[in-house]
């Protein structure tokens, strides 16, 4: 007997956009590596380590934090990330 699963898709996209994944950096020597706290608890926990792991290798770090886990980052913050940042770690936590 043949099962049939039905997946329902959460957000309001009624014909998603399709993209390629892009490809990842050889190095992280001379890039700009962005890190997203989305406001999960202790996500900042997660981030502080990463932080440090990657500036002991003589990386640039820049931090960012959303208002709340519960929203998408505003588009303000997107921009910003996209623009002063090669790559970007988000943590998720609790």
């Amino acid at each position: 007997m043949t099962t049939v699963t039905i997946l329902l898709d959460p957000t309001a996209e009624s014909s998603p956009d399709r993209r390629e994944r892009l490809s990842r950096p050889k190095d992280l020597y001379g890039l700009t590596v962005g890190l997203l706290d989305i406001s999960k608890a202790r996500g900042d926990v997660f981030l502080d380590e990463i932080d440090k792991q990657l500036t002991e290798r003589g990386l640039k770090i820049r931090r960012y934090q959303k208002p709340t886990f519960a929203r998408v980052a505003p588009i303000e913050l997107k921009q910003e990330i996209s623009i002063q940042c090669d790559l970007v770690i988000e943590a998720l936590a609790d």
